[in-house]
């Protein structure tokens, strides 16, 4: 070999090296393990309120090194637990991933819906199953478990049955929740037909009927509640509350106490299943509570809500250094998110000369049968009613020879006139009509879940269905809430700009270099 040639081929291998130095760089960027954490009713408003209460690791660590997003918000309405987890997960709206809410309307059977059920499943440790199948796109999860051939670990670790299986979606390894009569972890035999026995150990370990019976729910330290944030003339009462009774872990699961068992949960979840310590990213999704004890209104219980910002600032806390003293700091990512709303306030408007009354969705619906009636001769035209939605007999207008267009735009018209109802919906109009003031309306409508009509109450009104005494307040208000990546060598950095939840899926994505969901249209954040 002559010397052009030896230095030729030395070259050669000096680029061979540096090129497979360079792809080992890049594939140790992608985190072992994303640790998705969606906290219910989190506020901003009420995070930075009780800081001085918060520990360095927790919050305050979230807020000085991650990249924080300020102005995050859902491009959809209603929103409530469910269909922002659902969201979140699979980065888009209820329009597309069918989820509306917690419950919803069968058209068929006209029968109530819950988000989970499943009939075909059954509950391991719980008397009830549920799956994931009315979710109809792919989720993070499952789109990492398909890039990975199933060699990847996704588990969801929640209080709630709902927001386990939302947040595990459909190829998880599990998803966990706390059962509503024992207190026992939970899970569904959808991911298995045996329970998986680190569920059972850490239900030996940490009984949740122990915590319960033993302890009472009082104030972490003696500053809690020092401070009033809500504006009243009187000092806050401390609280002590003890948990018995049917609804005791019911109770427990709306408590600051619930998010500590989530933590133990989680972190016992990661070690028994050895979650982030090969080179497949692994994905752990965490629920949190921040909402008001037993879902009172937020002045009842002030020092409780505190209490329970500051007892979940400490949980935080402990899921982020203990994952990090085992996985190594570079390979966790965390995000941090809300599912945006919270529950409405009790108030007493006319007392303060406020305009306000009571829509009562069943004489409207009532009242609009008996229009069509008068239009077109007796008969059942108004199928059934649901929250704000009204569903239309569809037989019964074909037997009349009314279209469902011409029966949808006089109720549109009838309804408008109905006092209390800010704005009337038909399907058809959010079906084909790209007006941006309907944008959020239009996410949060799905064709085979939703009505033929959908009533806007007026703000301030109160919407009461007197055949099941549900009754809620109509509010148009903005709940402030960030969405947070930290850790995985993200750069800190506060951005002001408006986003939207629905890019946290395709962010995580481009992280982990997996598909986007299926239904997922929009673009990284960063």
């Amino acid at each position: 070999m002559n010397r052009n040639s030896r230095k030729h081929t030395l070259t050669l291998i000096a680029t061979l090296v540096s090129i497979l130095n360079i792809e080992a760089q890049v594939m140790q960027q992608a985190p072992r393990l994303v640790v998705n954490i969606t906290i219910d009713q989190l506020r901003t408003d009420y995070m930075e309120a009780f800081s001085p209460l918060y520990t360095l690791d927790g919050f305050k660590k979230l807020a000085d090194k991650g990249l924080v997003f300020t102005n995050a918000s859902y491009p959809f309405s209603p929103i409530d637990c469910t269909s922002a987890i659902a969201s979140v997960q699979t980065g888009t709206t209820p329009y597309y991933n069918s989820v509306v809410g917690s419950m919803w309307l069968d058209r068929e059977t006209l029968r109530p819906v819950y988000c989970v059920d499943d009939k075909n499943t059954q509950g391991l440790l719980t008397d009830v199953g549920g799956s994931p199948k009315n979710v109809s796109t792919s989720t993070m999860g499952d789109e990492l478990k398909a890039t990975t051939q199933g060699k990847a670990k996704v588990y969801a670790i929640a209080p709630f049955r709902n927001a386990a299986i939302m947040a595990a979606g459909h190829a998880a390894d599990g998803a966990v929740w706390i059962d509503d009569k024992t207190g026992d972890w939970c899970t569904t035999d959808y991911y298995g037909k045996e329970i998986q026995a680190w569920i059972k150990n850490f239900n030996s370990i940490n009984p949740t009927y122990r915590t319960v019976s033993e302890h009472q729910w009082e104030p972490e330290n003696q500053y809690v509640g020092k401070f009033n944030y809500f504006l009243r003339e009187s000092a806050p009462k401390p609280f002590k509350h003890k948990f018995s009774g049917e609804s005791q872990y019911i109770d427990f699961k709306t408590s600051g106490l619930v998010n500590e068992s989530v933590t133990k949960a989680a972190l016992h979840c990661v070690s028994s299943n050895n979650m982030g310590v090969d080179g497949i990213t692994d994905m752990l999704n965490v629920v949190y509570y921040a909402g008001n004890y037993r879902h009172n209104a937020s002045g009842d219980c002030q020092i409780e809500l505190q209490d329970t910002y500051v007892r979940l600032d400490r949980q935080i806390a402990s899921l982020i250094s203990s994952l990090e003293l085992r996985l190594g700091a570079k390979n966790v990512l965390f995000i941090v998110t809300s599912t945006g709303y919270s529950d409405e306030e009790e108030v007493d408007y006319g007392k303060y000369r406020i305009p306000t009354g009571t829509f009562y969705i069943n004489r409207t619906a009532s009242l609009l049968n008996m229009y069509f009636g008068a239009l077109w001769g007796q008969g059942k035209y108004v199928e059934s009613y649901h929250g704000s939605q009204i569903y239309l007999n569809h037989k019964q207008l074909e037997n009349k020879r009314v279209s469902l267009t011409d029966a949808c735009q006089r109720a549109q018209e009838f309804l408008s006139m109905v006092s209390g109802v800010r704005n009337v919906f038909t399907s058809l109009q959010l079906l084909s009509n790209s007006n941006p003031d309907f944008v959020k309306v239009r996410n949060g409508f799905n064709p085979e879940r939703c009505g033929d009509i959908l009533i806007e109450v007026s703000p301030g009104w109160r919407l009461y269905n007197e055949d099941n005494m549900q009754s809620q307040m109509s509010r148009a208000s903005f709940i402030p809430f960030p969405i947070i990546f930290y850790g995985a060598d993200i750069k800190s950095e506060k951005v002001t700009s408006p986003v939207s939840i629905e890019r946290i899926a395709p962010t995580i994505a481009k992280s982990i270099r997996i598909r986007a969901p299926n239904a997922c249209s929009s673009e990284p954040l960063f």
